[in-house]
């Protein structure tokens, strides 16, 4: 994630990259590009000249560096999921008040542009009701994680909590919270690492599938599917889609062009990084309220998403 901000921020005009914290400094060389390095987080908060901070580090380290990094910048942006318990969400929650830090968080799914315009659509209601939903994210298993922790249950939640989260957020996002809500999580293998859950809504219910125990050889795949009275919109395969009893039709966007691509991870699209990113700038330069994203609504994904895991 250090990778694919720092060539983001690279491409936003305005902004300088001018310090960067890692405990391995040859991956710190490689994104500095001429800006301070510093061989630890805690150190950067501490020394570094920089109006705003990013913080990439692995999901049980959030809580710590974020509440003492609010006490340096008014502008911090954190990595989903915002924090390993609501406990230290909470607790940044505390923070950010007391400072009045504005705080993102990157549940990016709410800035990715084929998600952005499925909410334009909804909300039209240019297609009638929905009428049912499924997203479904499947991936092999993360093996590039900094000594393996997103495979430590104990460390990331599982797929369940970090991959999973991001569906959630957004269909609670969508729709809010479901009137009552049905999961199931493997016992087999890797704790964590497969979860199902059906939300039921008034007149209409959404699935949400998540997990990464696949084989190194299969592909990621971030996929939605809803149906409206007049419609299904379906975004899976890399095509982004309209039928209707007329017939089917592209629902075209337009990407931005980015330099420098990011190698590894799950993808190879930067856009919503970038997209979340310019959102973030933009509400630092102009002192502006940050709402969406915000730290409330991902505490409030981590804990529902947390109360699925334990009640599956």
């Amino acid at each position: 994630m250090g990778t694919m901000h720092a060539n983001c921020y690279k491409n936003i005009e305005g902004v300088q990259l001018t310090a960067v914290a890692d405990v391995r400094r040859d991956k710190a060389e490689i994104l500095a590009d001429g800006a301070e390095i510093y061989a630890d987080g805690l150190d950067l908060i501490a020394s570094a000249d920089v109006d705003v901070i990013d913080i990439c580090l692995p999901t049980y380290m959030h809580a710590e560096y974020a509440i003492k990094a609010m006490d340096k910048v008014k502008y911090l942006f954190v990595e989903k999921p915002v924090a390993l318990t609501y406990a230290q969400a909470q607790a940044m929650m505390d923070k950010s008040l007391e400072t009045g830090c504005q705080v993102q968080v990157g549940q990016v799914i709410r800035f990715w542009d084929e998600y952005v315009e499925l909410k334009k659509i909804i909300d039209s209601g240019v297609y009638g009701r929905v009428l049912n939903a499924n997203f479904r994210r499947i991936s092999p298993r993360p093996t590039w994680g900094w000594n393996n922790w997103l495979l430590d249950t104990s460390l990331s939640g599982g797929a369940a909590q970090d991959l999973h989260i991001h569906d959630i957020d957004f269909v609670l996002s969508l729709f809010g919270e479901p009137l009552e809500y049905n999961s199931v999580k493997n016992v087999a293998g890797e704790p964590n690492s497969y979860i199902n859950t059906v939300m039921k809504y008034n007149d209409f219910v959404v699935g949400v599938e998540g997990t990464w125990d696949l084989p190194g050889s299969h592909p990621f795949e971030a996929t939605f599917r809803v149906v409206f009275e007049k419609a299904c919109v379906e975004n899976a395969g890399g095509k982004f889609v309209c039928y209707t009893d007329d017939g089917v039709h592209d629902i075209k966007i337009d990407k931005p062009q980015l330099l420098g691509g990011y190698k590894g991870g799950n993808i190879s699209d930067l856009g919503g990084y970038y997209n979340e990113l310019v959102y973030f700038v933009d509400k630092a330069n102009t002192g502006a309220t940050i709402d969406r994203a915000t730290l409330a609504q991902a505490s409030q994904s981590l804990k529902f998403v947390i109360e699925e895991i334990n009640n599956a």
